[in-house]
């Protein structure tokens, strides 16, 4: 994150703030203190990232909607000045086909519509028996076990593995295969090389599982994407990478919500007890959105690029400027949410960013609140001692990744 900058083409000052931004360890759960301060002096102000260039960084809430709406900001990697997290990102962009995750309308729309069934709430909701199922077998399973427990371990990563692997048709049995290279891909630590190998891997993998759903479709995804294929709506490669973005996206960001939030609720005693005490599934509803809010777990921003000039507050973004959207700040902007530093679970939280927001907002949000709402409306209450097994500044957290977490949260009870 060092260099010399060149002046931007638009004669906008470069930014000596890089970003992402560092967090402050002793106090682990909040957003980088510099988030606050880049949204208090310059809501729209420029940042250095890894390859010295300097996109717009977006912090408050209201200008985060408004322009992740505006169809002059676009989603498409494949465009000059688009902000890529590192550089291995960028190498695997371009070698990535147009995907929900990298297109804008209208292939973005063609490409949605492929896969929106399964994931809208109705069909959702429908899984919750089998959903609460694997979350009450696998406490069962964590209190016959020895403590303290890795709740990472015993409950956070199987949840939306296991539902996630169900949903697509994948085989649970591969989850160490898939879960390893996900994290590859995710890693900023990774160099391009394991990058590419590991997206490569996972390519392979889906590709081969494609091919069986192809000759013998079931009622998953990934067949029902199969079915799609065979009828020349979509292609076998569109197919085979929609199920890669799913498979990742799928299990690791909710994982991280499990154990991040359960880390969360044991350092607020009180709102614990309000979650723990209240079997309201609107206090549970509630909470959820509450705790993606506070956490907002996603620490390397939404990336976009200005196809057109866009005039917002006293800056004008020029055509071909990257923008990142730091959701965390959005999260905690207090004209949203007032004393947003303060985790509330009454608090009425449903606005957050956390999922992002407008036409690419995330497609399995609905899955991710419905897996939170079954544990974190049953952990609590089947063990209601469940406490912390170790001091919070002797944790580890995992700093490499899109997302923001402990890499072990041992607990006992």
């Amino acid at each position: 994150m060092s260099g010399i900058l060149a002046r931007p083409a638009d004669g906008t000052t470069p930014s000596d703030r890089a970003y992402p931004m560092t967090r402050d360890l002793t106090c682990p759960l909040a957003p980088p203190p510099g988030l606050h301060t880049a949204r208090a002096e310059s809501p729209v102000g420029r940042v250095r990232i890894w390859n010295g260039t300097t996109p717009w960084l977006i912090t408050r809430h209201a200008d985060q909607r408004a322009l992740l709406v505006d169809p002059r900001v676009s989603n498409d990697d494949h465009e000059p000045g688009f902000p890529y997290v590192n550089a291995h990102r960028a190498a695997i962009a371009h070698a990535t086909p147009p995907l929900i995750t990298n297109t804008d309308a209208p292939e973005h729309t063609r490409l949605r519509r492929m896969v929106n069934a399964p994931f809208l709430v109705k069909r959702i909701e429908a899984m919750r028996p089998a959903i609460q199922k694997i979350v009450d077998d696998l406490i069962d399973t964590m209190l016959d076990g020895p403590k303290p427990a890795d709740l990472l371990t015993a409950l956070a990563l199987p949840v939306p593995s296991l539902v996630i692997a169900e949903l697509l048709g994948v085989p649970y049995a591969d989850h160490d295969f898939f879960q390893s290279n996900s994290n590859l891909v995710l890693d900023s630590d990774a160099s391009a090389d394991e990058a590419r190998r590991a997206s490569g891997a996972l390519t392979g993998y889906l590709d081969t599982l494609l091919g069986e759903k192809l000759t013998a479709p079931g009622e998953d995804v990934l067949s029902g994407m199969g079915r799609r294929v065979t009828a020349g709506e979509m292609t076998r490669t569109e197919a085979v990478h929609m199920g890669v973005a799913m498979l990742i996206a799928g299990h690791e960001t909710t994982a991280t919500m499990i154990s991040l939030g359960t880390l969360a609720l044991l350092q607020h005693p009180d709102q614990l007890a309000l979650l723990r005490d209240d079997d309201d599934p609107r206090t549970v509803a509630g909470a959820v959105d509450e705790l993606l809010r506070y956490l907002t777990i996603v620490q390397t921003g939404v990336r976009r690029v200005a196809k057109e000039d866009i005039s917002i507050g006293d800056q004008v973004i020029r055509a071909g400027d990257g923008i990142i959207f730091d959701l965390a700040a959005a999260n905690w902007d207090p004209e949203a949410f007032p004393e947003a530093d303060r985790l509330d679970l009454r608090r009425p939280a449903r606005t957050h960013q956390a999922f992002g927001y407008g036409p690419h907002q995330c497609l399995g949000q609905s899955l991710a609140r419905l897996e939170l709402q079954v544990v974190y409306g049953t952990l609590y209450r089947r063990v209601p001692t469940l406490t912390l097994a170790a001091p919070l500044d002797q944790l580890a957290f995992d700093h490499t990744g899109t997302t923001y977490g402990v890499r072990c949260l041992p607990v006992t009870w």
